[in-house]
C-alpha cells in the first residue's frame, strides 16, 4: 500500500448523521472528518446509502458534492452509490487512496466501474461484510422455518377460514441444512442453526474447521450432497464464478421437497430453473430476499408462486447498521495509518 498522508482526509459521501459523524471524529482524532450534508442525497431510511433518487442536486450543488469527494484521501461511501459516480472521482483525484463501501458485496460496484489495472493497483477498496451477518442469519432461518413449518398452506387454509386435516410439519433438530458459503454471513446462518439443533453442513473454501458446522464439503461436491440435505441455504456473493452455481444441474439432484433460502446475491440461483423445481416439487419453497434482476420485474412469476417468499433485498437492514459501518471504517482508519491489513479487502480479480 502506497504511504499515507500525514493528516488523512476522509470524506463523507452519504447522509451520514450529526451523531454518528461526530462518533467518528470522537475515535479518528487524527483523521480530518468531512462531511457537507447540504449536497449529499438524503436518506429514506436507515442505511439508505445511495440516497433519494428523486432528488436533484442545482448545478452548483453538484459541483460542489463533485469538488468534496474529489478533495479525499478516502471515501466513505460511493458517491451517491452510482459506479459511474465512482468512476468519475477515481479518475479525478489522483490522490484518493482507499474507498469504503456500505454493502457487504461491494466488489459488483467496482467491477462495474470498470476501472484501470493501474486504478485498481492505486486505490484499495473495502466494503461493510460483516456488518449484517445477524439480520440476514435471521432471514435465513425464518425461511428455512417457514418452509418447514409449510407457512403457505397456514396462510391459504387461515384467509379461506378453513379448518383443515392436521399436517405433519418438519423440525429443524431433525433436518440437515446446507449453508453454501461459510464467510460472515453463512458463519452466522449455522451458528443459529446449530442452536435450534439442525445438523449444518456448509462449503467453505479453505477448509478450516467452522463452528456450528458438522461437515464441510467442497464445491465439487455440491451436485452429491444435495441429494441428502433438507434445506439449502445461499450466502454466496455475486461473481462470475457463482453465477447460476445453483441452476438445473443442482435442482435435477436435490432431495424432493427442499426448502431454499437466499441472502447472498440473486444471480447465483437461476431463477428459471428454480420455478421449474418448485412446480414439480423439487424444491417446496424458496425465500428470497435477492434476485437475479433488482427491482424484480412485474412480471416475474416468482410474485405470484404460491410457495415463494419475495423480500425486496431489504433483510439486512436494521437500525444498527450505521453505526457498525461507521465502527468498521474507524477500525480500517486505524489500520490506514498504521499500515497494517485492512478488513473485507474486495478481490480486484473476482470483484468480491
Amino acid at each position: 500500500m502506497n504511504s499515507t498522508p500525514e493528516r488523512l482526509r476522509a470524506v463523507i459521501a452519504t447522509d451520514l448523521s450529526e451523531e454518528l459523524s461526530a462518533e467518528l471524529d470522537e475515535l479518528l482524532p487524527s483523521v480530518e472528518v468531512v462531511r457537507d450534508s447540504s449536497v449529499v442525497r438524503p436518506m429514506r431510511w436507515p442505511a439508505d446509502w445511495g440516497g433519494d433518487p428523486a432528488h436533484e442536486r442545482t448545478p452548483a450543488q453538484q459541483q460542489a458534492f463533485d469538488e468534496l469527494v474529489d478533495s479525499a484521501d478516502v471515501l466513505f461511501s460511493i458517491p451517491d452509490a452510482d459506479a459511474a459516480a465512482l468512476t468519475r472521482t477515481v479518475r479525478s483525484n489522483p490522490k484518493l487512496r482507499w474507498v469504503h463501501i456500505m454493502a457487504a458485496g461491494g466488489g459488483a460496484q467496482v467491477k462495474a466501474a470498470d476501472l484501470t489495472a493501474e486504478e485498481l493497483e492505486r486505490v484499495t477498496f473495502t466494503t461493510s461484510a460483516g456488518v449484517h451477518g445477524s439480520t440476514l442469519a435471521e432471514f435465513a432461518v425464518f425461511g428455512v422455518l417457514a418452509g418447514a413449518k409449510r407457512l403457505p398452506e397456514l396462510q391459504r387454509a387461515q384467509s379461506e377460514k378453513e379448518w383443515a386435516d392436521r399436517w405433519l410439519m418438519k423440525h429443524l433438530d431433525e433436518m440437515t441444512v446446507l449453508v453454501i458459503g461459510l464467510g460472515g454471513i453463512g458463519k452466522a446462518v449455522a451458528t443459529r442453526l446449530s442452536a435450534f439443533g439442525a445438523t449444518v453442513w456448509g462449503t467453505s473454501r479453505s477448509g478450516a474447521p467452522v463452528d456450528g458446522v458438522d461437515r464441510l464439503v467442497s464445491l465439487d461436491e455440491l451436485n452429491d450432497v444435495v441429494a441428502e440435505v433438507d434445506a439449502i441455504v445461499v450466502t454466496l456473493p455475486g461473481t462470475d464464478q457463482t453465477l447460476h452455481l445453483v441452476g438445473e444441474e443442482l435442482l435435477q439432484n436435490v432431495k424432493p421437497g427442499v426448502i431454499i433460502a437466499n441472502v447472498g446475491r440473486g444471480t447465483v440461483i437461476d431463477e428459471t430453473a428454480l420455478l421449474a423445481a418448485l412446480d414439480d416439487g423439487r424444491v417446496a419453497y424458496a425465500a428470497l430476499d435477492v434476485f437475479e434482476v433488482e427491482p424484480l420485474p412485474a412480471s416475474s412469476p416468482l410474485w405470484e408462486h404460491p410457495n415463494v417468499l419475495v423480500s425486496p433485498h431489504t433483510a439486512a437492514l436494521s437500525e444498527q447498521e450505521d453505526r457498525r459501518i461507521v465502527r468498521l471504517f474507524a477500525d480500517n482508519a486505524r489500520r490506514f495509518l498504521a499500515g497494517e491489513p485492512l478488513r473485507n479487502v474486495v478481490d480486484t480479480v473476482e470483484f468480491y
